[in-house]
Parts: structure tokens; sequence; C-alpha cells
């Protein structure tokens, strides 16, 4: 199969990448960013784009599954304008151009709570997209709704400091439906659900997406 990244260079992204190129259902993996990344392998494909612009490399975007797990923070965005602009619009342009470009299968990370009609701005904004790429009626669509993920060499303080919260929570059954999801496992949930045939939309929450990574 012919895998398409957008947001490889997140936490998620990086461990997806890392994954896919170690499975030999996918011979090759296109990536969508800003940047490369520091990784030399035959199969990875790296396509450094305007995300301004998603019709310079609208052409590039065919394949067999398309990956969307791109995202920032408030904080790193400065306002809630740019913030939506990484988390909804590139997306939304993104998946338009896989739909236009006839890729299958698109999966998605949104997160826990998303919701159009939210009071919340990140939940509203990611329930905005999943409405949207819904509405794109892919033959396949796969959301995946994590709630706190577990990062690598995070920076994040007040989510590792959430993370350790909950995890202390969970050791007495207390926030048991918030345990943190390393975004490995996250990733191998997301190949999973590639590798099912099936047609249609389809919602993986918080609380299925630890077993979910564990089919074969």
């Amino acid at each position: 199969m012919k895998a398409l990244i957008i947001g490889a260079t997140g936490a998620t992204g990086k461990d997806l990448v890392n994954q896919l190129l170690e499975d030999k259902d996918f011979e090759e993996v296109n990536i969508f960013v800003r940047k490369p990344l520091e990784i030399k392998n035959a199969k990875l494909k790296t396509h450094v784009v305007n995300f301004d612009a998603p019709n310079e490399w609208k052409d590039l975007v065919q394949g067999d599954v398309a990956f969307s797990c791109l995202g920032t923070t408030l904080k790193a965005a400065g306002s809630k304008e740019a913030q939506r602009k990484v988390d909804y619009d590139y997306q939304y342009e993104f998946a338009k151009n896989a739909k236009e470009n006839a890729v299958a299968d698109y999966i998605l990370v949104s997160s826990y709570g998303a919701d159009p009609k939210s009071k919340i701005f990140y939940s509203r904004m990611k329930g905005d997209l999943e409405k949207s790429v819904k509405d794109l009626r892919f033959e396949k669509v796969t959301i995946f709704q994590p709630g706190m993920l577990e990062r690598k060499d995070t920076e994040r303080t007040g989510e590792v400091l959430g993370g350790k919260i909950i995890k202390f929570a969970n050791k007495f059954g207390i926030l048991t439906q918030q345990k943190p999801l390393p975004t490995a496992v996250l990733a191998k949930a997301m190949i999973t659900s590639s590798k099912i045939k099936s047609n249609g939309y389809s919602k993986i929450k918080l609380a299925s997406i630890f077993s979910f990574a564990d089919k074969t």
C-alpha cells in the first residue's frame, strides 16, 4: 500500500512514520511537511510543501490511505485563529485533495470530546473537522478520539503533570477512562485500521484504542 501523511513531524506522526517504514504491507510512505524529517529510508518520500497553497501540491496527494495527525497548541500557535488554521484549515485542504484524487481510506486523529456544538473552542474546532471530513464521503473514514497523549520527550509541562496525576488516579481505579495514551499505541491502532477491509464511517473512542491497537 501507499501511505500519505500530514502531521509527520509531531509525536504521533513520527511514531506512525517509523512503524509504517517497518511494515511490509506498505511499500511507500509519503509525508507532507514544512521541513524534512531526519530519516533516511528508501520507502520514505518527503514532500516539502506550503500548507497555505494546497493547490500547488494537490496532485501529489495520491495513494491508498491518508493519515491525518496534524495539530498544534494554542500557546504555540499564538491565537485561536492561528490554531484553527493548522488544526482545521490545513487538515481539511489535505482531506479535500485526497478525496479529489480518489484516495479511498482516510484516517483522522481528532480529540476526546470533539463536538461542533461544544462551547469549548478546541472541542468545537475538532468537531467541525470531523464533520467536514465525514461530509467529503470517502469510501472509508476512521476517526480516533484519544484523550491525553503520552509523548516521548514532550516539553508540554501541563501534559506531563496531567499524565502523572491521571496515572496515579488509575492505580486506585479512578479516571480509568482517561488513561494516558502513548503515541506509539495510537500509531499502531491507526495502521491496524488501515488494514481492515470495510467501508463507511467509524469512530474509535479513547477506551477502545488500546484494545484496537492489539488487533491483527
